[in-house]
């Protein structure tokens, strides 16, 4: 069984049933994840298990601290056994050091150390471009929603509010990196 398909079906196992939606995402995320090849090379299988995995964290037989990254990564660590690496771009996605510190929970993220920002960057570029339902779509847009989910008293909302800026400039420069690599691919025809 390849890596892929083993985090695939943990990442279905745990969200396909209980949360349908958060399932159409993560399988966005991934599909998102197989577009980074060209620039990921031989960490393109990494980013693309990270991205089925990345929100195991919701589902509700996991959920211990109520904050997902953490609650994914410690799963993936303490049950799973899953590689280091994978447990930390789990544990650090999308900005989750700011949310943690927000929660109070900074401590507990500090488990795991923080992943190269290249591959970081991967993952957030992936979540991000990812809507609800798995469908491509623009960093601003994703944004824009998930600050619609919560009130500004949330801590959602403060943290996306406060990392936003962080968010798109990680995912614009992937997004350059992929129209550069593109770009050069053409020219080389």
């Amino acid at each position: 069984m390849s890596r892929t398909t083993w985090a695939k079906d943990i990442a279905e196992g745990l969200l396909a049933d209980s949360l349908p939606r958060r399932w159409a995402h993560v399988q966005g995320v991934a599909g998102r994840a197989r577009t980074l090849a060209l620039i990921l090379e031989d960490d393109s299988e990494l980013i693309e298990v990270a991205a089925w995995l990345h929100d195991i964290g919701y589902a509700p037989s996991l959920v211990r601290t109520g904050f997902h990254p953490l609650d994914g990564a410690r799963y993936l660590r303490d049950e799973v056994r899953a590689d280091e690496l994978v447990c930390q771009l789990v544990a650090h996605h999308t900005a989750a050091a700011i949310e943690a510190e927000e929660r109070g929970l900074d401590e507990e993220l500090n488990e795991f150390a923080r992943p190269a920002p290249r591959l970081l960057n991967a993952l957030i570029y992936c979540d991000l471009t990812a809507g609800v339902d798995g469908s491509t779509v623009d960093v601003d847009e994703r944004l824009a929603e998930i600050l619609t989910r919560y009130p500004p008293e949330h801590v959602v909302h403060r943290s996306i509010t406060r990392s936003a800026p962080l968010l798109r400039d990680a995912a614009r420069s992937v997004h350059r990196s992929l129209a550069a690599s593109r770009s050069g691919e053409m020219r080389g025809r």
